[in-house]
């Protein structure tokens, strides 16, 4: 092969390349304006819930100058609560096995071929 046809397929190679990389760069262009205008729409709309003005906050005392008795009911009372929790999560997952388990099976259920 003569070394002109060599430099005419290098040439179309390096072309589609630029071409293939353009057609990318466009593309995602496009896909970050998209994004770019959902991320101000939801900022908008994290605007107008306004998450400030909805949580009154607490001041914050040290726990050194609360009495020994609150602060050990504060603690049962969030132990109780874990643990009520916790038994309702492992009731709701025994409950969710069980389901998949035990599907009754019903031949009319099955799709036609």
């Amino acid at each position: 092969m003569p070394v002109w046809s060599w430099i005419l397929i290098w040439a179309l190679l390096v072309a589609g390349l630029l071409a293939m990389l353009a057609w990318f760069a466009v593309r995602l262009f496009r896909k970050l304006m998209v994004t770019f205008g959902a991320l101000e729409d939801l900022g908008d709309q994290l605007a107008e819930l306004d998450l400030d003005a909805a949580l009154p906050r607490r001041p914050f005392s040290p726990a050194v100058f609360q009495k020994r008795r609150d602060l050990a009911a504060a603690i049962d009372q969030a132990r109780i609560e874990r643990a009520h929790r916790r038994a309702h999560r492992r009731d709701l997952r025994i409950n969710r096995g069980k389901l998949i388990q035990h599907t009754p099976y019903k031949p009319e259920d099955r799709p036609s071929c």
